[in-house]
């Protein structure tokens, strides 16, 4: 696997604002930056029309990440930003080039008004089938979005990083995936803060089981849970400021809910070894389409 950071890119507003992103990423993470352009090429017919040609097609695949580069490099210098052309369907060439990356960026549309994300199918598609770490961004995302307001409450990129957010299955905690968030926590000198998710047994949805004892008693069990499964990541990363929460209801609700105030959002996605089907998981697709923050998603076993 190469060591680099790398973004899919199409010239939209969207993989820009993923470019700008991955390229901060990647000076934190100390690892050059390819930004990857992927065409599909046009059908033959159309490719004699005289404004559709492959001379006019070879024209733009090769200027859209040449001027992103060249931008790049000026607002990020001593960043090693590197350029790839590949013709074929982006969302089979981005999750192959997902294997060599040590983190794949995508970019996603804003949803007006009520902030989110509005993921389409090849971006799906790349997080339901990548093999490493993929990282979902809004477009408009901005520097100063990630950051705590100044003290006159302007937004601001020269004020601390806002806490990086782990969504976490007590019950099936996974190493890679707690471990991506302390260590994205670590290279933002912030604080982690983890959210966890329980419903009570269907009998007391139900209305069978109404005690406030019984609720007491599966609140405490589920925070304790969370706290013996963090219990090794606190000794291994002494120097991170942790917050556990544990809420009853649903996990997605309290993620979303508590990346208003994030930085970036760490969730992960259960590894399926068949071949078809785009299996994310519910959290993690609720979390992808409506969180105000990027999201990472980590593919564990």
């Amino acid at each position: 696997m190469t060591r680099t950071v790398t973004v899919g890119l199409d010239g939209s507003p969207e993989s820009r604002a993923a470019a700008e992103w991955a390229a901060r990423e990647a000076e934190l993470l100390g690892l050059p930056l390819t930004l990857l352009h992927i065409w599909e090429p046009v059908p033959e017919p159309m490719a004699q029309a005289p404004l559709l040609g492959a001379e006019t097609q070879q024209h733009w695949s090769e200027r859209i990440p040449r001027e992103a580069a060249e931008g790049l490099a000026l607002r990020h210098p001593g960043l090693d930003v590197r350029t790839e052309q590949r013709p074929g369907r982006p969302a089979d060439l981005l999750a192959a080039a997902a294997r060599d990356t040590e983190l794949l960026v995508l970019g996603s549309r804003g949803l007006s008004g009520i902030g989110g994300f509005l993921v389409g199918s090849v971006g799906l598609a790349v997080v339901a089938h990548a093999e490493r770490p993929v990282v979902l961004v809004r477009a408009g995302e901005q520097a100063a979005d990630e950051h705590r307001m100044d003290p006159a409450g302007i937004p601001s990129a020269a004020t601390p990083f806002r806490p990086v957010v782990l969504g976490l299955d007590a019950d099936s905690p996974s190493a890679e995936l707690i471990e991506f968030a302390f260590t994205a926590a670590a290279r933002r000198g912030t604080a982690l803060r983890v959210v966890h998710g329980w419903n009570p047994p269907p009998s007391y949805a139900y209305g069978l089981s109404v005690d406030l004892e019984l609720h007491g008693a599966l609140a405490l069990r589920e925070t304790t849970l969370v706290t013996e499964v963090l219990r090794p990541w606190r000794q291994k990363f002494p120097d991170i400021e942790v917050t556990e929460e544990s809420h009853c209801g649903t996990p997605a609700d309290h993620l979303v809910d508590a990346a208003r105030a994030a930085s970036l959002v760490v969730v992960g996605r259960r590894v399926r070894r068949a071949p078809l089907g785009t299996r994310i998981g519910p959290v993690t697709h609720a979390v992808l389409h409506h969180s105000t923050a990027p999201v990472a998603v980590v593919p564990h076993d």
